[in-house]
């Protein structure tokens, strides 16, 4: 075996330890920062290297026994091999480096980091499914590291424990059925009333798989439900009739109601904690207008208007909007709230006029960032369209540290705001994904 030296400098943004040799960027699965380890090489470009750790000649003190038995075969996790506190403290790190070097400036303060449970946090996931005659029957979980095969396992940590407990029965319940080699994905969605199954079905389901389905529904109390095609086609098959999905903000005094499929953070926890933190930095005021891009299904959008401030959500999904509405109804906000289907990614400077002033925002963006959006900010030094229509403050909630660092350049060099504050959010604990906020005010 061909093996080399290197000395970790820091994690990349999918976990891996990063050195340098001989001038190459090598990236090594397995490595943490401050390590020297010896590693192989499986993939080489001209300008770097993908690695597996051989040995760890010199360890971490914040390594860790990994408590998971499929840590290194399941990919759902990468960084278990990291202590928890660790896992924070490089995530900020790749936050800094992030606005850094993409977004060439720094943040006048760093936040306290947001986190909470280590394990048993997710809510949502999709679990792959995959009938493989060779290794004895159905596979449930999610995929091998780095590859597109299910990883065969009997639990995940991560999960909810009740949901973990489901993986066996549900590797029975898929080998009942007629469709057992059709049947690719199970979305899971756990709400404070009930638990939702969304069995993902190329072929009908038969008479026949109907009754190992209801047993299976009432053994374990969960909602069984089923896709066939896209979003629209996703509905209930047993019972037909059950308690339905639901969050709720017990601060602000909220309740969501949502689909399986629909997009909700993963981990509720957080999302608290998080949206807690978002007011602190907002400070949204009675007689304010207040934007709230990307809003989804009203997350942040209802609690703002709990401060008696005017808010407006805009969203890309139809089916979003319709929810918020629905929830701003539910929770005695309608009058408060207004919602708008638009894609955010088509955002120009004359639409953005033609909503009218805003005296703060809150963005939330998905992966890709609220780059069209910041863009149509009036740049520096055009007074008239800043005096009309510019946010004096803006509250960014980020899933992306380098979108998050992109769009900080433009609003810090071109619009005129200052990083007052930045910070990280641990919403995927043993995951290399780095949600953070950040607060920005117009100089």
């Amino acid at each position: 075996m061909n093996t080399s030296i290197a000395l970790i400098e820091s994690l990349d943004q999918e976990g891996r330890g990063v050195a340098h040799v001989d001038g190459k960027t090598i990236f090594i699965d397995g490595a943490l920062p401050g390590e020297q380890v010896t590693y192989k090489t499986r993939r080489r470009k001209e300008r770097f290297e993908v690695a597996d750790v051989v040995d760890v000649l010199q360890a971490s003190h914040l390594r860790t026994q990994p408590a998971c038995k499929h840590f290194g075969v399941c990919g759902g996790c990468a960084i278990q091999h990291l202590e928890f506190s660790g896992q924070v403290a490089a995530k900020q790190r790749m936050l800094e480096g992030n606005l850094w070097h993409i977004g060439k400036t720094r943040s006048e303060r760093m936040l306290s980091p947001i986190y909470g449970p280590a394990w048993g946090y997710r809510h949502k996931a999709r679990l792959r499914v995959r009938y493989v005659e060779k290794k004895g029957g159905v596979l449930v979980g999610f995929n091998e590291k780095s590859s597109s095969f299910v990883a065969d396992m009997d639990s995940c940590k991560v999960l909810s424990p009740h949901v973990s407990n489901l993986i066996e029965p549900l590797k029975v319940l898929v080998g009942k059925l007629s469709i057992r080699d059709r049947l690719p994905q199970i979305e899971v969605a756990v709400g404070e009333l009930s638990t939702v199954l969304v069995l993902r079905i190329l072929e009908p389901l038969q008479p026949q798989d109907t009754a190992p389905i209801k047993a299976f529904a009432d053994q374990y109390g969960v909602e069984i439900w089923t896709q066939s095609k896209g979003p629209d086609t996703v509905r209930p098959f047993y019972p037909e009739q059950g308690p339905g999905l639901s969050y709720s903000l017990p601060e602000f005094n909220l309740t969501y109601p949502f689909k399986p499929t629909e997009f909700t953070q993963v981990n509720p926890h957080i999302n608290r904690v998080m949206l807690r933190r978002a007011m602190q930095l907002l400070q949204p005021q009675a007689g304010e207008r207040i934007a709230d891009f990307f809003c989804g299904l009203g997350n942040f959008t209802l609690p703002i208007a709990r401060s008696g401030a005017s808010v407006f959500g805009m969203e890309g999904s139809a089916a979003l909007v319709a929810r918020a509405n629905e929830s701003a109804d539910l929770n005695g906000l309608a009058g408060q709230v207004e919602f708008q289907e638009a894609d955010l990614f088509q955002m120009t400077p004359a639409l953005l006029q033609s909503l009218g002033h805003f005296d703060k925002w809150l963005i939330d963006p998905p992966r890709d960032g609220a780059v069209e959006l910041v863009r149509s900010l009036p740049d520096v030094g055009d007074t008239e369209a800043e005096t009309a229509h510019v946010p004096q403050r803006i509250v960014y909630v980020s899933c992306n540290p380098a979108t998050l660092a992109r769009d900080t350049g433009i609003l810090v060099h071109e619009k005129g705001y200052r990083l007052l504050a930045s910070g990280v959010i641990n919403m995927f604990p043993h995951t290399s994904h780095v949600e953070s906020i950040a607060l920005f005010e117009k100089t």
